[in-house]
């Protein structure tokens, strides 16, 4: 009673009480990955001019700059590879279908001696078929064979997502426009790109991520994209389905995107990350993975993955990032593309 006489003089007075603290979420009850019982395909794996690590897996991520310029991608990287006490085998990076490979910061990043992984928004599908587009698709081309470094490119990523079903048209209007895209990369002999095909790991539990597959034929790395934004359940059930569609192929595995949402805790993170290590590294079909460090602008707490400020789970991330598993040595093979050995 004396509560409610309070809380009504409040009221009355203009007052807004504050709100009760919200505590954490309480992590799944269950954080520890079971692979067994998920099949893996030992190899060995074609992996295309950027080639797998014999032992271990490569590490890397999307950083968000401030401003999407050369020095605010660069302060970003070299941020965050500040904070970890080394450098980061692949770095990601974006582009809308026009955007050219080969900026000023791309050119840094490949001199230190990381991998690029593009992923290039692609457009409509039965346009770029119908050859409305082969102007830019061979200037892109032209753009990343100058390069002279092995590139992963994926090709429109997340295909499967149902926005984008509009300009996607259905599994065999892609795979079509995949090769379509393909066949005028090898005219213009832009011979240093590893294709990569990554869907979601929603799209393999919904069913319809593998109508996109191009075939084995087609493709040099196997992918998902992987995030515990709205549920927060082990990277392993989360990504086990597409784990058992990747073993019946023998291509090397890069996990994309990973990320823990804020919403789960500190805690929660931190413990979702430490599994995520070790699921990686009981999968020897996974030979890369890149962590989106981003909170993507408008978006709530369950689709912000930076880690950067949270520093239980930043932590379990540099423990990911300083295991020898995921510091692997390079292929001793020079590059098809006749670019220099990683991290010469």
């Amino acid at each position: 009673m004396r509560r409610l006489i309070l809380l009504t003089a409040l009221l009355l007075a203009g007052c807004t009480p504050a709100p009760p603290d919200n505590p954490e979420p309480t992590p799944s009850p269950d954080l520890t990955s079971s692979p067994s019982g998920v099949a893996v395909n030992p190899g060995p794996f074609r992996a295309g001019p950027f080639q797998a690590p014999p032992q271990g897996a490569y590490l890397g991520a999307w950083i968000k700059p401030d401003e999407l310029t050369h020095s605010g991608r660069v302060e970003a990287v070299d941020g965050l590879q500040d904070d970890l006490g080394r450098r980061l085998d692949i770095l990601t990076t974006y582009r809308r279908f026009e955007q050219m490979v080969g900026t000023d910061s791309d050119q840094e990043f490949l001199d230190s001696g990381a991998t690029l992984m593009v992923s290039w928004a692609t457009g409509d599908n039965r346009s770029i078929v119908a050859g409305e587009h082969d102007r830019l698709i061979r200037q892109q081309a032209r753009a990343i064979r100058k390069v002279k470094r092995p590139v992963l490119l994926r090709m429109r990523w997340e295909m499967d997502r149902p926005n984008l079903q509009a300009t996607m048209w259905s599994g065999a209007d892609y795979i079509a426009a995949w090769k379509y895209v393909r066949k005028i990369f090898a005219e213009e002999n832009a011979t240093n790109v590893s294709w990569v095909w990554c869907p979601t790991a929603e799209g393999f539990i919904r069913g319809n991520a593998p109508e996109f597959y191009p075939g084995d034929d087609q493709v040099d790395w196997t992918c998902v994209d992987v995030y515990a934004g709205s549920v927060f359940q082990p990277i392993g059930e989360l990504m086990g389905p597409f784990l058992r569609f990747a073993a019946q192929h023998p291509r090397p595995i890069v996990i994309g995107e990973f990320g823990v949402a804020k919403a789960w805790g500190s805690a929660g993170r931190a413990a979702w990350l430490a599994d995520a290590a070790r699921t990686f590294k009981a999968n020897p079909q996974i030979k890369a993975v890149a962590y989106f460090e981003s909170d993507p602008e408008g978006n709530g707490p369950n689709q912000q993955f930076q880690l950067a400020g949270d520093k239980a789970a930043f932590q379990a991330f540099k423990r990911m990032t300083r295991d020898r598993y995921f510091n692997p040595r390079p292929p001793a093979e020079t590059s098809a593309a006749g670019g220099r050995r990683r991290g010469e």
